[in-house]
């Protein structure tokens, strides 16, 4: 008698929360984007080193990808994008950097420069700085947001001085960041 009480109260229980989760009115696109990013910057383990790039698509799924310094960020992010309301599913394209003295020179040597620059100070005392500095087989790549084109020839030039092969500027400026969120 009491197990048949338990299995009808966990049936009920079920089926209360089934309709529940029905009732819910599905979320916009954008603030699935902004809790899903919320994720990633608040992920203790992600640095100026990584970076991650988000896409959601219209059935739910959120497309990851980018470039972290560890494989086991690559699955602790995809598990924390799982869990946001929202999202169906994750496919996971973010890419594990190599290991390399060489690189790793490289990354702190840049961030060095970029951070320990008085332009970019104020960035410096954030608690995710957004200038990210992706370095791979000595290929660099700096992303994220700064607040200017003059911060952004800066944040190159100064990168430029320490041997990579090559240096690429993808940061944007809040105007155009303003811009491709306005479009969603």
């Amino acid at each position: 008698m009491l197990r048949k009480a338990f299995l009808m109260a966990l049936a009920f229980a079920l089926s209360s929360s089934a309709a529940f989760a029905a009732d819910v009115p599905e979320r916009k696109s954008l603030q699935v984007i902004n809790d899903i990013t919320k994720q990633v910057r608040q992920y203790t383990r992600y640095t100026i080193f990584d970076d991650v790039s988000i896409r959601l698509e219209d059935n739910g799924t959120a497309v990851l990808s980018g470039k972290v310094t560890m494989p086991f960020k690559k699955d602790d992010i995809g598990r924390l994008v799982g869990r946001v309301q929202g999202v169906s599913t994750v496919q996971n394209d973010i890419a594990v950097l190599p290991v390399s003295p060489f690189d790793d020179e490289l990354r702190f040597r840049i961030s060095r420069a970029i951070y320990g620059n008085s332009a970019f100070w104020h960035y410096a005392a954030m608690a995710n700085p957004p200038i990210h500095i992706v370095v791979e087989n000595g290929r660099v790549t700096l992303a994220g947001v700064v607040q200017n084109n003059v911060e952004r020839m800066l944040a190159r030039s100064l990168a430029t001085t320490f041997g990579a092969f090559s240096v690429k500027n993808e940061l944007k400026t809040d105007a155009e960041m303003k811009e491709t969120l306005e479009k969603l």
